[in-house]
């Protein structure tokens, strides 16, 4: 019997101090510096999304809109789901990463910057702004060389990479800022081309001089 009591207190002993440990886990993962970067991030990523979807009502009209204006794929939510995994594992591993505030703070200005850039291309588009490729040339379809596209040609891919990126450096995530900076930069170095194969067709020599003169707005793409 006093082996099973002994032996009773131990485990005992062994499950609170686990229970202990566990809890004292749980708390450095949820600190100060962690409550506040996922809260950046999902503040960020509902205001843009929401935003989007709102932008795109007022702008051509409820009955023209779909949840795909929410921008919300399947690519996209396996993306954020890897970085949040990837930001959890390494403020377990390797708190100090993400102590870096001035890194934190670059993204969030990146994200903020973002945001701006690309709500003003939408605003200042107009109805000649829409989330899918246009193939056909609608009537009310007009070439935008004013306000922000007066210095460069797709101010909200440009606005959506910086954001994209930004949300990452945002969180100090290091492989998930390359990884994001890397696929959001490949996916509009494939769009950019085909999308102003139409806009090429649409207007003629006018949108090649303003292509001309104007950056595309995104590195390394012509």
């Amino acid at each position: 019997m006093s082996f099973l009591k002994d032996l009773w207190f131990d485990c005992e002993a062994q499950f609170m101090s686990l229970v202990l440990h566990s809890s004292s886990t749980i708390s450095e993962i949820f600190s100060y510096t962690a409550l506040r970067q996922l809260l950046q991030m999902f503040i960020a990523i509902m205001f843009f999304h929401v935003s989007e979807y709102l932008l795109a009502i007022t702008v051509h009209g409820k009955s023209k809109v779909t949840l795909k204006s929410l921008l919300i794929s399947k690519n996209y939510i396996v993306a954020i789901i890897f970085c949040l995994l990837e930001y959890l594992v390494e403020i377990y591993f390797f708190p100090h990463i993400k102590e870096h505030w001035w890194i934190s703070n670059l993204g969030l200005a990146m994200v903020v910057i973002g945001e701006i850039i690309r709500k003003l291309a939408i605003v200042t588009a107009g109805q000649s702004f829409t989330h899918l490729i246009k193939i056909y040339h609608e009537e009310h379809h007009r070439l935008v060389t004013h306000g922000i596209y007066r210095y460069v040609r797709h101010p909200s891919y440009c606005g959506f990479l910086i954001w994209s990126v930004g949300t990452q450096i945002m969180l100090c995530n290091p492989i998930s800022t390359i990884a994001f900076a890397i696929v959001v930069w490949r996916f509009f170095y494939v769009r950019i081309p085909y999308e102003e194969y139409f806009l090429r067709q649409f207007f003629g020599s006018q949108y090649e001089d303003y292509a001309k003169g104007v950056p595309s707005g995104v590195p390394f793409v012509k």
